[in-house]
C-alpha cells in the first residue's frame, strides 16, 4: 500500500499536471497573423520530465515529513465544507470520510450540497465564465505550473497523507498561409455554460484532472468528489485556490449522487460532463441528456471513463518470471482498485507450474496492513460496498465447482475493509468471474492447452463488455505481431511484455472505449483540446466593390 504514498514521485500524482501543460504548449499552433500568443522561446524551454523518485527510506526527510503529515491529519477531523465562489457552505446533511484500514476513525466531515446547492453553484459558473474564460491561457499556464511546483513541494507530503489514509485560452490561432486580403485564425475558446466533474477515489490526480483540465481551458467547473476521496481532493481544491484559480471558476460540491445528476441534467446551461465511475451511473447521466435535449443551449459534450475487466495473455514464448511479477503487480497493487488493473490472466499450461509457484510465493512475501505500516504492500479496500461486493466474488470462488483458491481467500472488516489479494484458476473462461468487473485484489486465471494460444486471442477480446488495457506477453515476435493486430480493439492502452497498469502522461494517455469509456485520452493533448470550443475568424482587409464575379463580365 505505500505505493500510494510515492505515486506523486512515479508522475501519477504530481507529474500529470505539469506534462500536460508542457505537453499542451509544444503542440499549440500558438501564432496569429497579426499576434504571437506565447512565444516560441518560452515553449522550447520545456522538457516533459517525471517527478524524481524518492525512496522514502528510515532517516530519509521524505519519510519524516510524510509521518509528520500522517501524524496531523490522523489526529484531526478535518472539516471539508461545501464551496461555491469564494464561499463555504454547510447543511444538515453530514457525512463521514474514514480510514479504509480503520473503519471506526474519521478523517474528515463534510456535507451534502441540497438541489438548492446544486443550482446556486450552476448559477455561479455560468455568470463566471465569460470572464474566466478571457483570461489569456498563457497566464492560465502560469498558474498551473504554479500549482504542480505548490504539489510537488509545499504540499506533496499532505497530498500523500491524505490519500494513504483515506483511499489508498483567450486566443490560439494556427499559422496559414493567407491571401494578402484576409487574416484567418482559429480561436480556442471555453463552452458555454458550465462542466460538471465527477471524480472517483481511487487516484487524488484523477480529481484534480477531471476539474481542473476543463477549468485551465477557460471554462466553469462544478466539481463533484468521491465520498471516499473527499480529504485529498479538497487539499487539491485549496492548492488550486492558492496558486490563482477564482472560486468561481471551480466549485467544491459534495453531494448525493442521484441529486447532484439530476441538477446537473436539468440545467439548459450543461456544457459537458466529465466523469470516471461505474458504467450504470454513465449510462444514467448519458440517458438523462438524451431525454432533455430539447433543453440544452448546446448539446452537451460527453466524457466517461467506466472500468474495465483487463487481461494478461501469456503465449508459451514468454518469460515467466517477467509475466508472474507483472501480473502480481498488476492486479495488486492500489488493492486492484484501479480501473486498469489485470483482473484476468490466461496462462499456458507449459508455464503454469513455474508462474504458478512464482506468484504464490511472491504473495507470502507481501504483507497486506495499515499503510502508514511503511513494510505494507497493499492495505484495505476502500469502504463496506467494496468489501461486500469482492468478498461476494471470493465466495463465489469458494463454492463454485469450477473455481479454486490458489493463494489468499480471506476477507475481514471488523477492524478495516481488508481483503488478502486473491489469486482464482477456473477450469470455464466464461464463469463470470472472467467477465465481470470486481474492482479489487481479486485475479482470475485460465490455464489453457498450448496448442490452443490463438483461441486466447478471442477469449481477452470477445469475453467481457470492456476494452480499457490488456497485455501480451511472448517473445515470438511473429506471433506478438499477429496478436497485436488481432487485439487492436480490445483495449485502449495496449502493452507488450509490460504489465496492464502504469500508464504515463504525455507517453500513454489513458483511456478505453466499448463499455470502458469514450476513450478521449486523459494525460494528452487531444484531452486538453477536447474542452475547448474553437472559432474559426476570417478578417478581409480590403472592401468588397461588385456583386459580379470576374467571369460573369
Amino acid at each position: 500500500m505505500y505505493q500510494l504514498a510515492i505515486s506523486c514521485a512515479r508522475g501519477r500524482m504530481l507529474s500529470p499536471l505539469r506534462n500536460t501543460l508542457i505537453s499542451t504548449l509544444r503542440r499549440l499552433p500558438v501564432r496569429s497573423a497579426s499576434t504571437t500568443i506565447i512565444q516560441d522561446e518560452r515553449i522550447n524551454d520545456f522538457t516533459v520530465e517525471n517527478e524524481p523518485l524518492l525512496g522514502y527510506l528510515p532517516g530519509s526527510p521524505e519519510r519524516e515529513e510524510l509521518q509528520k503529515a500522517i501524524s496531523k491529519y490522523e489526529g484531526t477531523q478535518t472539516d471539508v465544507p461545501i464551496m461555491i465562489g469564494d464561499q463555504e457552505h454547510r447543511t444538515d446533511l453530514v457525512r463521514h470520510q474514514v480510514m479504509p484500514h480503520c473503519h471506526s476513525h474519521s478523517i474528515a466531515q463534510f456535507y451534502y450540497a441540497t438541489p438548492e446547492l446544486v443550482q446556486k453553484a450552476i448559477d455561479v459558473a455560468v455568470a463566471a465564465r465569460p470572464a474566466w474564460e478571457r483570461v489569456p491561457l498563457s497566464q492560465k499556464f502560469d498558474i498551473w505550473l504554479k500549482a504542480a511546483d505548490l504539489m510537488a513541494g509545499k504540499y506533496r507530503q499532505a497530498l500523500n497523507a491524505t490519500t494513504m489514509l483515506g483511499q489508498r485560452g483567450d486566443e490560439v490561432a494556427a499559422p496559414s498561409p493567407e491571401p494578402a486580403a484576409t487574416v484567418n485564425k482559429l480561436r480556442l475558446r471555453g463552452m458555454e455554460g458550465f462542466v460538471a466533474a465527477v471524480s472517483p477515489f481511487n487516484f487524488t490526480a484523477i480529481g484534480g484532472n477531471l476539474a481542473y483540465t476543463p477549468a485551465m481551458m477557460g471554462n466553469a467547473v462544478l466539481w463533484k468528489p468521491s465520498d471516499t476521496a473527499v480529504l485529498s481532493n479538497y487539499v487539491i481544491y485549496q492548492i488550486m485556490r492558492e496558486a490563482g484559480v477564482p472560486g468561481e471558476a471551480v466549485s467544491f460540491l459534495p453531494a448525493d449522487g442521484p441529486v447532484f445528476g439530476d441538477a446537473i441534467t436539468a440545467s439548459p446551461h450543461l456544457a459537458a460532463i466529465n466523469f470516471t465511475g461505474s458504467v450504470p451511473t454513465f449510462q444514467r447521466l448519458w440517458g438523462q441528456v438524451g431525454n432533455n435535449l430539447a433543453k440544452y443551449r448546446s448539446f452537451p459534450k460527453l466524457v466517461g471513463e467506466c472500468g474495465g475487466k483487463n487481461y494478461h495473455l501469456i503465449h508459451p514464448s514468454a518469460d515467466p518470471e517477467s509475466a508472474a511479477n507483472g501480473t502480481v503487480r498488476s492486479a495488486f497493487e492500489y488493492c486492484g482498485q484501479k480501473c486498469s488493473a489485470c483482473s484476468r490472466a490466461y496462462v499456458p499450461e507449459s508455464l503454469w507450474p513455474e508462474i504458478k509457484e512464482r506468484m504464490v510465493t511472491t504473495l507470502k512475501t507481501l504483507k497486506t496492513g495499515d499503510p502508514r505500516q511503511f513494510d505494507s504492500f497493499m492495505g484495505a479496500v476502500i469502504d463496506a460496498t467494496a468489501f461486500k461486493r469482492i468478498s461476494g466474488y471470493v465466495q463465489h470462488a469458494k463454492t463454485s465447482p469450477n473455481l479454486t483458491i490458489l493463494a489468499g481467500g480471506k476477507c475481514d472488516d471488523s477492524v478495516g475493509y481488508f481483503v488478502e489479494p486473491t489469486v482464482v484458476v477456473t477450469t470455464d473462461p466464461h464463469d463470470r468471474i472472467m467477465r465481470e468487473e470486481i474492482f479489487g485484489p481479486v485475479l482470475s486465471v485460465y490455464v489453457y492447452p498450448d496448442a490452443a494460444v490463438d483461441d486466447m486471442i478471442g477469449l481477452a477480446n470477445d469475453s467481457t463488455p470492456y476494452a480499457l488495457t490488456g497485455a501480451i506477453f511472448a517473445s515470438d515476435r511473429a506471433w506478438l505481431a499477429k496478436a497485436a493486430d488481432a487485439l487492436k480493439d480490445s483495449a485502449g492502452n495496449f502493452y507488450i511484455n509490460d504489465k496492464s497498469t502504469g500508464s504515463v502522461v504525455a507517453q500513454q494517455p489513458f483511456g478505453g472505449a466499448r463499455m470502458s469509456g469514450t476513450n478521449d485520452k486523459a494525460g494528452g493533448v487531444h484531452y486538453a483540446l477536447k474542452w475547448t470550443s474553437p472559432q474559426a475568424v476570417k478578417e478581409t482587409m480590403v472592401p468588397l466593390k461588385d456583386v459580379k464575379y470576374p467571369y460573369m463580365g
